[in-house]
């Protein structure tokens, strides 16, 4: 697309709608600017600009530029760039794009490279690569998240693209094209480019033949996979079907996996509903599998069961406090030595069955105390079991 290559921003005061990353006080900005460069890491919507940042980097550093692809990636491909620069004073920058998708292998063989700067590594993706990368990778490099361009920075390239190419728009076509392209710099352009080659004053009825509907249903403001997760998850746990739902479509019509959303979907049922409800984590696994087997376009009826089902559960946190405690309290240091009769073959471990069920005895050197049931839906009963289970024994 002519546009978009012609227009796109050659340094970082061009770029728009990041002010967070190469704004006048930001911090990223001021990280290019030491010169001291390290391994970075961006993520966020297409379109946002994540390639343009890292040209503009290069250029800002005056360093060789290299763009890979995670999904063709080569380590002989590193190796002959190293090769070129091998004398050089100014160490090559090699973008990777889609980095999640780089395989475990991939990255490990990265690691040496990127352990002695041999080269300046920027990958992006459009998924936060904090799941995908691994602890090595990570700890060696930065993660920044590029937003999804607001209306009001895509107007202004707008307005400039259409002044310095002399475009005629009606104005329900320019609204449009805003609109439709949900913070996408690069779609707009392309739409535009296609659009005012067809005819001198551009239609809103050209503009949506030729994209007939938003490249997702959602505003440039909010419309990221990650806002749109989030959101989801806190309907849900805000017990609002109807919200629920709206954002379970909204994940749909953006082209989000099935699987993706069933598995937040089952987290969720641990998390916030728990023994409030054990049936939720049931339902929710069936789910799943059923999105991994079926898939779109049928894997959004089960899906939408389980989100009616999920708001409309009770919900509890105790389990997921519960184990977080326990944790905390492992790594702070509470190293409890395991009592001598529950140690395998001990002969002195008392045998509940032969109690009736329980019997009283050490488990723990000391008392800790991490699991207490808030008494929602079916956690009282449970609670009500362990009362009745301990507290009758201890009467007799």
């Amino acid at each position: 697309m002519i546009f978009a290559g012609k227009y796109r921003p050659k340094n970082l005061d061009d770029i728009v709608g990041q002010d967070h990353l190469v704004g006048k006080n930001a911090t990223l900005r001021k990280i290019i600017e030491s010169k001291k460069l390290p391994h970075l890491f961006f993520y966020g919507p297409a379109g946002c600009g994540k390639t343009t940042l890292s040209r503009n980097i290069a250029n800002c550093l005056d360093l060789p530029f290299y763009e890979l692809n995670a999904t063709t990636f080569k380590i002989e491909e590193l190796r002959d760039i190293l090769k070129k620069h091998m004398n050089a004073l100014a160490k090559p920058l090699i973008f990777i794009d889609e980095v999640h998708r780089l395989s475990r292998n991939q990255q490990e063989v990265l690691l040496p490279f990127m352990e002695r700067y041999d080269v300046h590594i920027i990958g992006a993706s459009t998924q936060n690569p904090f799941y995908s990368l691994t602890s090595a990778i990570r700890s060696r490099s930065h993660l920044f998240e590029l937003k999804s361009i607001e209306n009001s920075s895509l107007l202004k390239l707008l307005d400039l693209v259409i002044e310095q190419e002399n475009i005629s728009l009606e104005k329900e076509a320019k609204e449009y094209l805003l609109n439709s392209s949900c913070g996408d710099a690069r779609a707009m352009l392309g739409l535009l480019e296609s659009a005012s080659a067809i005819e001198d004053i551009v239609t809103l009825q050209t503009i949506k033949e030729i994209r007939p509907a938003a490249l997702q249903q959602s505003s440039s403001e909010d419309g990221s996979h990650y806002d749109l997760t989030s959101a989801l998850i806190k309907s849900i746990r805000g017990s609002d079907i109807d919200a629920s739902i709206y954002y379970l479509a909204r994940l749909i019509d953006g082209g989000e996996s099935s699987d993706f959303i069933a598995r937040r979907l089952c987290i969720l049922a641990s998390e916030d509903i728990g023994n409030a409800n054990p049936n939720a984590i049931t339902l929710a696994s069936s789910v799943l599998n059923v999105a991994l087997h079926i898939g779109f376009p049928e894997a959004r009826i089960p899906l939408a069961q389980l989100v009616v089902y999920l708001a409309s559960s009770p919900k509890s946190n105790s389990c997921y406090k519960a184990i977080n405690a326990a944790l905390k309290a492992v790594r702070d240091g509470k190293n409890l030595q395991i009592p001598n009769h529950i140690k395998t073959y001990s002969t002195e471990y008392l045998y509940p069955h032969d109690f009736g069920g329980w019997v009283k005895q050490e488990y723990l050197k000391e008392k800790l105390k991490f699991y207490v049931s808030e008494g929602i839906g079916f956690e009282k009963t449970l609670q009500e079991w362990h009362n009745k289970i301990t507290l009758d024994d201890q009467v007799n």
